[in-house]
C-alpha cells in the first residue's frame, strides 16, 4: 500500500479557496515536499516533474530569474490527493459529485478591491511580463520559453452572462504584448469567432488559482453539458464548498479571481495576429516548427494566433513571494486537471440521454486528456439493449478532439486497461461492434492524424479533417449473461494466514503485479 493510501489524517484545517491555503494543507498533512535549491524554468522544473509524474506536489521556494516568485508543480499529479483534497471517498463518486456540482452552481461572490489579496499589489507602468510570471520550457526541442499556466476568465456579454474558464499558452515577445493560442472550438473560439470584429476582449489571466478553478480549467471540450453563458466559476464553487471570490479588474471591464497569486489584466485582440515564435516567423508558416508539447502526447507546432495586450499586472505582496503554477504538458498533472470534469461531463451527457445506465466513467492516462474516453453501462431490461451505442455516438459527437469512445457491461473493471483489453479481446464482435459515426465532422487540430490530412501544406484549424472517431462496443448483450459469465475462484473462502507467515505471504504477493494481482483480489 502506497504511503497516501496509509496515511491518517491529521487534524490540521482544510481549507482548498486558494492555492495558498491549499499549499498549507499539503504542508500540514504531510503531502508536500519542499525545496529551497534553485530551480530554473528552463528544462529543470519540467524535467523534475517527469522524474516524479504521479507523484506529490513539489514546492520549489527559489527560482531562478524571479527572486519574488515561489512555483509548484504536481498539484494535481496524484489523483488520491486530489480525491482528499475535496472529500471524494473513491473515482466513482468523484466523477458522480462532480456531475451533480455541474447541475448546482455556487454562484460567486465579488468582494471589494480592499479584500482582494491578489490586488495589494498593482503594476501599470512599464509592463514587462516575463519579468513577474515564470516562464518554461518543457523539451530541448523549444526554441523559446513560453506561459502555459494562466487561467483566463471571461464574464458578462462576451459569455453569454455566464463565467469561462481555461488555458491559453501565451508567449510574451514584446513585453506587454503575447500571443494567445485558443483552441478550435473552444468557449474561447467561440468569444473570439463571434466578436472577431470587435478591437478589443477584456479578460484577465489568474495564475496560482484556486484547486477548483485549476479544474474548471481543464475542462475543454465539454460544451454540451457547459454551454456558452454557463457560470464555470460557481461550478468550482460547488467543487470546492463555497463561493468563489471575484474582484473587479483595475484597469479593464473585466473581472479577477480574488484569491489568485497573480494575475494579467488586458486585452485580446483578435486581428492582431503574430507568430508564436521568432523561429516561426522568420520560416513564415505555421504548423511546422517545434513549439510547446500538446496534451496527445506529441511536440506542438508555433502558429499564427491573436495578442494579448497586457495593461497591469497585479498580485499579492511580493515580500510574500506569491506561487505560480507553471503547468508541466502530457504529465498526469495536466492529465487529472483534464479528465475529472470530463468523465463528469461525459457521466451527465448518458445520464441526460437516458438516466440510470451509465456507471461509471474513465478516462485513463494513455487515452491523452481528450482522446478516449471508457464508460460502463448496466443493461436492466432488453429495451435498454443498444442505449450504450446511442452513448458511444452522442459522446463521440459532443466532445470535439475525442477518437476512441469504448463501452464496458456492469462486471468490468473500468480502471484496469488489462481488463478492457481482455474484453475488446473477447467481447467485441469486429464486423457489428465497431461504430464510425461521424466521418468528415470536425475534430481537434492539435492531433497529428488530423494535421496529415493538410498534406504538405500549413496546419491550420482550416485545413486539417477530422477522419471520424471511433465507438467499440464491448458490452455483453443483453440476454446472453450466462454466455459471458465469469468465473470466480473462492479467495473469500480462505485466508492465507491460515498456512503461511506474514513473510511468506509478502514475498509472494511482491512477485504479483498488473492485471494477475487485479484479478487475484476478485477471484475471477
Amino acid at each position: 500500500m502506497n504511503d497516501v493510501a496509509k496515511h491518517k489524517p491529521s487534524n490540521a484545517t482544510k481549507d482548498v479557496t486558494s492555492l495558498r491555503s491549499t499549499v498549507e494543507w499539503l504542508r500540514a498533512e504531510g503531502l508536500l515536499v519542499e525545496t529551497d535549491k534553485p530551480v530554473s524554468g528552463d528544462l529543470e522544473l519540467t524535467g523534475l516533474q517527469k522524474h516524479f509524474d504521479g507523484s506529490c506536489p513539489m514546492l520549489f521556494n527559489n527560482v531562478k530569474g524571479y527572486p519574488h516568485a515561489r512555483a509548484i508543480t504536481n498539484l494535481f499529479g496524484d489523483i488520491r490527493i486530489i480525491d482528499r483534497m475535496f472529500g471524494f471517498s473513491d473515482p466513482t463518486q468523484r466523477t458522480r459529485a462532480l456531475a451533480r456540482a455541474l447541475n448546482r452552481p455556487l454562484p460567486p461572490v465579488v468582494v471589494d478591491r480592499k479584500d482582494a489579496p491578489v490586488q495589494e499589489h498593482v503594476i501599470t507602468g512599464n509592463v514587462d511580463v516575463n519579468k513577474w510570471i515564470m516562464t518554461i520550457r518543457h523539451t530541448a526541442l523549444e526554441s523559446e520559453l513560453t506561459i502555459g499556466s494562466g487561467i483566463r476568465l471571461i464574464s458578462g456579454k462576451h459569455v453569454d452572462g455566464g463565467t469561462d474558464m481555461g488555458y491559453n499558452r501565451m508567449n510574451f515577445r514584446w513585453g506587454n504584448v503575447g500571443t494567445f493560442q485558443i483552441s478550435p472550438g473552444s468557449h474561447m473560439w467561440q468569444v473570439f469567432t463571434e466578436h472577431y470584429n470587435e478591437e478589443r476582449i477584456p479578460i484577465t489571466m489568474n495564475f496560482g488559482v484556486p484547486p477548483a478553478c485549476t479544474m474548471l480549467a481543464g475542462a475543454g471540450f465539454d460544451y454540451v453539458i457547459l454551454p456558452k453563458g454557463c457560470d464555470e466559476v460557481g461550478v468550482a464553487g460547488a467543487v470546492q464548498g463555497s463561493p468563489v471570490r471575484l474582484v473587479k479588474a483595475t484597469t479593464v471591464d473585466a473581472y479577477a479571481l480574488a484569491d489568485a497569486e497573480y494575475v494579467l489584466e488586458g486585452y485580446v485582440v483578435p486581428r492582431d495576429k503574430r507568430y508564436e515564435t521568432a523561429e516561426a516567423e522568420r520560416a513564415g508558416v505555421q504548423g511546422k516548427t517545434f513549439f510547446h508539447p500538446e496534451w496527445a502526447g506529441y511536440m506542438g507546432k508555433a502558429y499564427k494566433a491573436p495578442t494579448f495586450h497586457v495593461t497591469a499586472i497585479t498580485m499579492r505582496k511580493p515580500e510574500s513571494k506569491p506561487i505560480i503554477f507553471p503547468l508541466g504538458v502530457h504529465m498526469f498533472d495536466d492529465s487529472n486537471i483534464d479528465t475529472t470534469i470530463r468523465e463528469a461531463a461525459i457521466f451527465e451527457l448518458c445520464e441526460r440521454l437516458q438516466p440510470g445506465i451509465i456507471q461509471d466513467v474513465h478516462i485513463p492516462y494513455c487515452m491523452t486528456d481528450w482522446g478516449g474516453c471508457i464508460i460502463q453501462v448496466k443493461k436492466r431490461n432488453k429495451i435498454e439493449e443498444g442505449w450504450q451505442r446511442n452513448f458511444l455516438s452522442a459522446i463521440l459527437s459532443c466532445s470535439q478532439g475525442m477518437r476512441l469512445a469504448i463501452a464496458v457491461s456492469e462486471d468490468v473493471d473500468i480502471y484496469s486497461m488489462d481488463d478492457i483489453m481482455w474484453c475488446l479481446t473477447t467481447r467485441v464482435n469486429p464486423r457489428n461492434d465497431i461504430l464510425n459515426p461521424i466521418p468528415g465532422g470536425r475534430g481537434q487540430t492539435f492531433m497529428p492524424a488530423e494535421r496529415m490530412t493538410a498534406g504538405d501544406k500549413q496546419w491550420t484549424a482550416s485545413n486539417t479533417m477530422f477522419e471520424g472517431g471511433m465507438g467499440i462496443d464491448a458490452t455483453v448483450p443483453f440476454g446472453y449473461e450466462q454466455d459471458f459469465h465469469r468465473p470466480v475462484y473462492p479467495v473469500d473462502r480462505v485466508k492465507p494466514e491460515d498456512f503461511f507467515d506474514a513473510k511468506q505471504i509478502e514475498a509472494m504477493k511482491a512477485r504479483m503485479a498488473g492485471w494477475v494481482l487485479s484479478l487475484a483480489r476478485t477471484g475471477r
